[in-house]
């Protein structure tokens, strides 16, 4: 009995370490974590031991020969040979001993236990961890039930046996029972067989919890911010938040202090970062630059949720200069927004704050101070169901000479709906009534009061064909899909009402049948129109969209005179739009508007994709616009990622301006990668789009930056080379739709 309870002591509550955060499952490793069936354990206080042959001497001792094996509540031990001595007090196991339990497998020349030190002694070994890709070697291990694990003159690597590009070795290794940390003492970390490193303490993670630590330093170098360096610690301040504090050391700016706090509660989550570089060394005026950002998310109820998106920055530059994990360089707009929404079956709410901050030298946005909305809807019968959307919002802007306005709008609609597998048919009728109350009017064409009443009636269908055929030996399924909607909204002199929330929408095959050319309330277009469509597809015998191809075509009956100034045709642009999955490696995306008039291409996208496996894809792609802004562009790029052997991995991707026939970004990436470690090199030129006194943006000027990045898989993480792809102004976007 003595001797049960000291084997199940030895390893009670005791959890395997867990020195990786790294998957045990990666490709490249070969030395798998030692497996462990729990079922094989007997119940508490139970013993059960067989041998080829025993010799028992009661309450003196007992010898146990070939193939011994000792199973109990937490351990299975296997030896040649065993002795139970003292009147079962002490037993010592020898000859090709192996100890296997929750936490490790070990292989040994000798094990003895101490029943009365409550001590498991294992001499000479090779461990495994069970559950987790480490192993070592250690001169002594010793697991008590008060003490916990020690492991003596020990070596820890997650490499295969037979390719340690790194390990530690450490004089002792201790974990006590329920400690989520372990203790290391004298610890040499050694690469490629060289002592690079030596802490004469430190403590290490020994569960899946999150501990307080350094996390891997970030090391680069640009034009923009010279040598950069950033240190991440990270707190573990509670089960429910942390913060990450980073402070960053760059040659031509400063210092700058990055910190990121995050909390999760039963009903919310949120995050609040906040960035601050004091007296950016670079600029003339030394000035201090800063970024923050609070996020929240929380339901209040089962119907009412309250959503937070803040965020401030000092000054037009700062994203550029220093770079952002939420804003790209492109950006022209900070938002911050707080309100809350209410969600069920017939009714839908929301009230919200909106207020914007405008780099560079663009009109201010109308900030919404507040923006409600509702929509409460119903079924009066099975084919008759009525809508009520309802809006009120005050727009205010940051310019004091601006117009304001209090906007109020009601819009009943009544539907009479029938849909069947076969198609669609639904009829609409809908009245629009929007009030306005403007300010800050004198000097313009606005009018302060404006009472404004439409009409709309919409009649669509839709109708779906399927057939079943073959296609190069495969069964598949054809659809065709055919669509029309007719489409009629009555004329109001709107020339009164200010801009406050509206700019023209684009149009794809499917915002062909939106039925409005704005977005917002404050220019509702007038249309006499018919909309044509169809889609075809293509579906395999797993039920894979294989081929989809979508056209498009509005035809004006009569002049639009809300849209006239923009557009005078009597039909719209041609619109196309097609996905296309060759094989399983080969993908292509087009979308494309042809003005039929005059046979111009106004918009066009292609993207053509091969991927051979998750790491190994190659991507064409060309964006064209006819007139943005009063720009023509014209872009190709090229993105790749493509193993070169079993170990490297390049990653590239470069976008020309055809335009103006230049390059407009060139990012390269090349990495190393073991089953134990893995070291990266990113090199990039891109378009810095910074900002002049003025306000205006600088397109000719280009920032160089390299960035170096080194991993030993088991205490640290790695990104994937498909978020190495997705870095930059031009990130890698699938291209496909398809289902």
């Amino acid at each position: 009995m003595a001797l049960s309870c000291l084997i199940a002591a030895g390893t009670c509550g005791l959890s395997a370490p867990a020195f990786a955060q790294a998957a045990a499952s990666d490709a490249l490793c070969v030395a798998a974590p030692a497996p462990f069936d729990s079922n094989q354990l007997l119940q508490k206080k139970q013993v059960q031991v067989t041998a080829d042959s025993a010799e028992i001497v009661e309450n003196q001792f007992a010898s146990f020969k070939g193939n011994v094996d000792i199973v109990t509540d937490s351990a299975v031990i296997h030896a040649k040979s065993a002795e139970v001595t003292d009147n079962g007090r002490a037993m010592s196991a020898s000859g090709g001993v192996r100890y296997d339990s929750p936490a490790l497998s070990v292989s040994s020349d000798l094990l003895s236990v101490d029943s009365q030190q409550q001590i498991l002694k294992l001499q000479n070994t090779q461990y495994q961890l069970t559950g987790f890709v480490g192993h070592g070697a250690a001169g002594e291990i010793d697991i008590g039930a008060e003490q916990g694990i020690s492991l003596k003159d020990v070596s820890f690597t997650t490499c295969p046996l037979d390719q340690q590009d790194w390990r530690l070795v450490a004089s002792e290794i201790s974990i006590e029972p329920g400690d989520t940390l372990g203790e290391a003492r004298n610890t040499r970390f050694y690469v490629g067989g060289v002592p690079v490193l030596y802490l004469p303490y430190f403590a290490f993670p020994v569960s899946n919890q999150r501990q307080t630590g350094l996390l891997f330093p970030v090391i680069g170098s640009s034009s923009s911010t010279g040598v950069d360096y950033e240190q991440p610690f990270y707190w573990n301040m509670a089960p429910n938040y942390d913060m990450t504090i980073s402070p960053r050391l760059m040659t031509n700016r400063g210092l700058q202090l990055k910190t990121e706090f995050r909390y999760l509660t039963q009903s919310s989550n949120g995050q609040v970062n906040v960035e601050y570089l004091d007296k950016d060394t670079r600029l003339s005026d030394d000035e201090n630059r800063y970024f923050y950002r609070y996020q929240h998310h929380g339901r209040l109820s089962e119907n009412w949720q309250l959503n937070i998106d803040l965020n401030g920055i000092s000054d037009n530059n700062y994203i550029v200069d220093l770079g952002s994990d939420y804003y790209n360089r492109s950006d022209t707009t900070i938002n911050r927004t707080i309100g809350m929404d209410y969600f069920s079956p017939s009714l839908d709410m929301s009230l919200y704050l909106r207020d914007f901050d405008t780099l560079g030298d663009f009109d201010a946005i109308y900030r919404a101070l507040p923006e409600a909305k509702l929509q409460w809807r119903s079924d009066l019968a099975s084919y008759l169901s009525v809508m009520i959307d309802s809006e009120l919002a005050y727009f205010d802007n940051a310019q004091d000479n601006n117009p304001e306005a209090l906007r109020w709008h009601l819009a009943p609609t009544i539907a009479i709906p029938y849909q069947r597998y076969w198609g669609e048919v639904t009829a609409e009728l809908t009245a629009m009534n929007t009030y306005y109350k403007q300010t800050n009017v004198v000097g313009t064409e606005l009018e302060e009061e404006v009472n404004r009443t439409l009409y709309q009636g919409r009649l669509f269908s839709t109708l779906y064909f399927e057939k079943n055929d073959q296609l190069l030996g495969n069964d598949v399924t054809i659809t065709f899909e055919p669509k029309v909607q007719y489409l009629y909204t009555s004329y109001e002199d709107q020339s009164s009402i200010g801009l406050y929330d509206t700019t023209a929408l684009l149009n794809d095959v499917n915002g062909l049948f939106r039925g409005q050319e704005f977005t917002g309330l404050d220019r509702i277009s007038d249309n006499d129109q018919i909309t044509l469509g169809v889609t075809s597809r293509i579906i395999d015998s797993a039920n894979r969209e294989q081929f989809v191809v979508s056209l498009g075509q509005i035809f004006y009956l009569s002049d639009s005179k809300v849209t006239t100034s923009v557009d005078d045709r009597n039909r719209s642009a041609l619109a196309g739009e097609l996905d296309w999955r060759f094989d399983d490696s080969w993908f292509v995306h087009s979308a494309i508007q042809i003005a039929t008039d005059n046979d111009k291409v106004e918009r066009s996208g292609l993207a053509l994709e091969y991927r051979l496996d998750a790491k190994s894809l190659v991507q064409l792609s060309h964006r064209f616009v006819r007139d943005l802004s009063g720009e023509t562009i014209d872009q190709i790029g090229l993105s790749a990622s493509w193993p070169i052997s079993q170990n490297w991995q390049v990653v590239g991707r470069s976008y020309r301006d055809l335009e103006r026939d230049r390059s407009i970004e060139n990012y390269f990436g090349v990495q190393y990668e073991s089953c134990c470690w893995a070291i990266r090199v990113v090199a990039q030129r891109n378009l810095t789009n910074r900002y002049d006194v003025t306000g205006q943006q600088n397109t000719d000027e280009f920032d160089s930056s390299i960035g170096l990045t080194f991993i030993f898989k088991g205490i640290g993480s790695s990104r994937s080379n498909r978020a190495m792809l997705e870095e930059g102004m031009f990130g890698y976007r699938q291209p496909y739709v398809l289902n």
